[in-house]
């Protein structure tokens, strides 16, 4: 036990030892620099914050002890060259780190001197995405990337269900490439930004009025404003003075202005009046203790700094805050395992010695890798929650609050972070759980918009510029009721047209527009062409008959069908009138043979039933093959006058009946049919049979038809022709195929029924086998065809839209669908009574079965007491076999006394002899004596 204590004691002494050693071996002073800019929204706090920052780190002794940490503070005073300059002063100094710099523009440029002298930089304001640790290494972002901000602001907007938005941004690298992300961002959401609108850097008040008439010009009316709040202000109160902050219009901006609001105590009431409405994102920071001790002494920190103004902390003071704290830990960590702060001149600069400037001072921090591996290794708790970079070189749990400004003040509706998206739950809450990005759980609260409504602004107008919506019309040369160009008044009319208008003219705001014939005005145009016209911009949409087919919505948008349509095949057909063999007709040859066969089945099966012991069964050969014959055929009209006996006979005959019933109905509604309603016969029976032959098929010109037969249902091209009118198609019909024209025509159901309205000749075949339906065509994505959609809907139900369909179309159209003549309807087949004919078959053979045992079984009785010798000791086997069969032969063939019957019979003849005895004494009874044995 003392031996334990001893080694324990000298254990301790030498840890001891050694902490000192490390503690002797650091230096008193380690100098850090800081980059930004003092008199901005996030300088001025982030200065007081790192003062304070430095002051509780000299406080502590558990990190960084016998070191007191120095920061040198320079402000670049939103200059990028003044910032450049005193970047490479600090090089100068042998700076181990420098906290900066604010700008992302700025940290494009000095990130690569740090690159190259190996000096971290730790930037808690730089929110570029572009600036990765990739290019960068010594690049340390301790705030959360614009790359998370530009997915919240997406999912916002996928929320709400917009899909084009405008952006306005500061034209630098912050602003072009926190842009770019966002472009990104909302494709992934199959959104877009519609406009760009870029604001020059410093730009002029009439320069940002220039750029914000632009974008009130363009029909996207949900704005991301990403900027800062020297620009970011400006442009809200220019846009308030335009009235673009009114009902209707959705701002988001990004986190600049939420910082603004955290730390202005006071707002001037223009500004208030700008931003009522808005939304905006604010990093988010857990409610941690060193966070309510830096809120707690802000007043004094920021009246000991002397400064004028008073402001409050916002989030980028709290992550400046834990910058310094970030810096403290890695220098700890960096000299507990033995770092030493060491230069080394940069061998590349001594080519380049001379003229005024120092370079010659600038020098290499030679464990400069051995800091930086330490910072990234940083896991601690902060003023903003866990501290702590992923292996992207990021922070780790990136989330935004988002608040509704209202008054002069704000409200937290939300927050969003990369965990489970949007949610109203805050995301320490969340961490717990397993995450959920579902779109049913993204959450958000209830949002004061910019004209106090609640409710959810549309996103998009009709585009304020003068511009009218260009219409491509197909000009059509056949079917004129659906659309048509009227050269007299130069106007453009039909079905569809008024559909379009109708439609229009349900819209809560107005639409534009002007109609453009696409069309040579002799035949129909090619309505692939006319959908093509959209993707190249000649055309911003396309109304008509157009049909929505797959190939078609891969490049544009269509609105809800007004009208339904589909391929259906078309061919000429002759009336079938009746001929004096027309009874034969119900039934298919096979089906007469199969019933007239099991008509003598079920006569053989009852003969042999009832053979042994129904006289009407019995006679000469010729006579039972008579009885056979006309006991089965005389079933069919029930007149069978020979009687059955048995069980088994009368178990047939009624399953028997039973079939012959159902046989004789259908018959009799078939052949009613075939004599009474007006066949038409055609050889084609639909579209299968029309692929299958080899004769020549038409199609309307323009139609998707043309591409459709050749590359879904492999149809070859050299047996299509392109037909142009209902003229023509009568033509073709009446050569068919042998003559020059076609066997049939492949068309919409829309057109073929108006083409039968004067053609009753002709008939559909077949069922329709595609389903579509017509629909206006607009660019990918236009909020147009949305609401365009919902306007047919509501027509729909108003019943304008059958106003508009009687007017042009006429009922004619339902008629002709009513009036369309069938084929030959099919004769009845063996296979619609195979059931039936199961269950007779299956109950033959069990009554044969039953009775061939019960047969067997008298049989092998009747051997049995025989006092005959059956066996011939001189013969062989085989003849033996023969004689057996004889026998059972002759004994199946012999006549079987009816039990049942001679017990009645009996019976009578006993009460006869009874009514005849003398003296009340019976006579005796006397026997007849049947035989048995009786011959054929």
């Amino acid at each position: 036990m003392k031996s334990a204590l001893h080694f324990w004691g000298i254990f301790c002494c030498l840890c001891s030892y050694a902490i000192s050693k490390n503690i002797d071996a650091r230096p008193d002073t380690v100098s850090i620099g800081a980059l930004f800019t003092f008199n901005s929204t996030i300088g001025r706090v982030a200065k007081i914050a790192m003062a304070a920052a430095v002051s509780d780190i000299n406080n502590d002794s558990s990190v960084l002890p016998g070191t007191n940490l120095v920061v040198q503070m320079r402000d670049s005073n939103c200059s990028g060259f003044v910032g450049i300059v005193q970047a490479l002063q600090f090089m100068e100094k042998d700076t181990i780190a420098i906290i900066g710099p604010q700008s992302s523009v700025l940290a494009h440029v000095v990130s690569h001197v740090a690159n190259e002298l190996q000096v971290p930089m730790l930037s808690f304001a730089a929110t570029d995405p572009t600036l990765t640790p990739l290019q960068f290494p010594f690049f340390v972002r301790t705030t959360h990337s614009d790359h998370f901000q530009m997915a919240s602001v997406a999912d916002i907007v996928n929320y709400y269900g917009w899909k084009q938005v405008t952006a306005i941004y500061i034209d630098d690298d912050y602003g072009r490439n926190g842009i770019s992300s966002l472009g990104d961002e909302l494709a992934k959401r199959r959104s877009k930004i519609l406009y760009k609108a870029a604001v020059r850097p410093g730009a002029r008040r009439g320069e940002m009025a220039t750029v914000l008439v632009r974008v009130a010009m363009m029909e996207s009316r949900v704005l991301i404003l990403h900027a800062n709040p020297d620009s970011g202000i400006p442009l809200l109160l220019l846009a308030r003075n335009l009235g673009m902050t009114s009902s209707g219009y959705v701002w988001i901006a990004t986190d600049w202005l939420g910082s603004f609001l955290d730390s202005s105590p006071h707002l001037d009431m223009d500004i208030v009046s700008a931003v009522q409405g808005v939304l905006t994102l604010r990093q988010h920071t857990e409610n941690t203790r060193k966070k309510s001790m830096l809120a707690s002494k802000w007043s004094a920190l920021v009246k000991r700094d002397n400064v004028d103004s008073r402001f409050l902390i916002n989030s980028y003071g709290l992550y400046a805050y834990d910058t310094v704290w970030t810096i403290a830990h890695a220098l700890d960590a960096f000299f507990s395992r033995g770092g030493n702060i060491s230069f080394s001149t940069y061998p590349k600069l001594r080519d380049i010695a001379g003229g005024g400037l120092q370079l010659g001072a600038m020098t290499v921090f030679d464990e400069g890798r051995l800091l930086l591996e330490r910072i990234r290794q940083i896991n601690f708790s902060g003023a903003t929650g866990l501290v702590k970079f992923g292996s992207d070189g990021n922070l780790l749990r990136p989330a935004y609050d988002i608040v509704n400004i209202l008054g002069s003040g704000s409200r937290t509706i939300g927050y969003w972070s990369n965990y489970s998206g949007l949610s109203t739950a805050s995301p320490e809450t969340l961490y717990m759980k397993p995450a959920n990005r579902l779109r049913e759980n993204q959450k958000l609260g209830l949002v004061i918009w910019p004209g106090e409504t609640v409710t959810r602004p549309r996103g998009w107008v009709f585009p304020n510029n003068g511009n009218e919506l260009r219409i491509g019309v197909p000009d059509r040369v056949s079917f004129r009721q659906f659309v048509s160009a009227d050269n007299i008044t130069d106007t453009v009319r039909g079905f569809c047209i008024d559909v379009f208008v109708a439609a229009t003219n349900l819209l809560q705001y107005p639409v534009p527009y002007k109609f453009m014939m696409f069309g040579n005005g002799s035949e129909n145009p090619s309505y692939t062409q006319l959908i093509n016209k959209i993707q190249t911009n000649e055309f911003d949409a396309v109304v008509g008959d157009i049909a929505i087919v797959t190939n078609r919505t891969r490049v544009v948008d269509f609105t809800q069908p007004y009208i339904e349509s589909g391929l259906v095949v078309l061919t000429s057909v002759k009336k079938h009138s009746s001929s004096g063999w027309s009874f034969l007709q119900p039934f298919t040859i096979r089906m007469w043979g199969v019933t007239g066969l099991f008509f003598l089945i079920i006569g053989t099966v009852v003969w042999l039933l009832e053979h042994r012991i129904n006289d009407d069964f019995r006679g000469p050969p010729v006579k039972q093959i008579i009885t056979v014959f006309w006991f089965s055929f005389s079933t069919l009209f029930f007149a069978h006058r020979e009687d059955t006996r048995s069980t088994l006979g009368r178990f047939v005959i009624i399953i028997w009946l039973f079939v012959v019933l159902i046989i004789q109905s259908s018959y009799t509604a078939s052949l009613t049919s075939i004599l009474t309603v007006q066949q038409l016969t055609s050889p084609i029976t639909g579209i299968d049979s029309l692929v299958a032959s080899d004769e020549p098929i038409g199609f309307q010109v323009g139609s998707f038809a043309e591409n459709y037969l050749p590359q879904e249902l492999g149809v070859s091209k050299s047996r299509l022709r392109a037909l142009g009118n209902p003229d023509e198609y009568k033509r073709a019909l009446d050569l068919g195929p042998g003559n020059g024209g076609v066997m049939a025509i492949v068309d919409e159901r829309p057109y073929i029924e108006l083409f039968l309205l004067e053609h009753p000749k002709f008939a559909v075949v077949g069922s329709e086998f595609t389903k579509s339906g017509w629909g206006f065509a607009f660019p990918r994505d236009s909020p147009l065809a949305v609401d365009l959609s919902t306007a047919i809907l509501e027509l729909s139900e108003n019943g304008d839209l059958q106003r508009i369909h009687e007017k042009w179309l006429n009922d004619r159209m339902t008629e002709s669908q009513s009036q369309t003549n069938e084929l030959d309807s099919d004769s009845l087949q063996v296979y619609s009574f195979s059931g039936l004919f199961l269950i007779c078959g299956v109950a033959c053979v069990i009554t044969l079965a039953i009775h061939a045992g019960v047969l067997v079984h008298k049989y092998w009785e009747h051997t049995a007491s025989s006092q005959q010798a059956v066996l011939s000791s001189t013969d062989g086997s085989s003849r033996s076999s023969r004689s057996r069969l004889q026998a059972f032969l002759s004994f199946a063939d012999r006549r079987e006394i009816d039990t049942h019957r001679a017990s009645k019979e009996k019976a009578v003849a006993l009460a006869g002899v009874g009514e005849n005895s003398i003296g009340g004494v019976s006579a005796a009874s006397s026997t007849t004596s049947v035989s048995t044995s009786t011959s054929c």
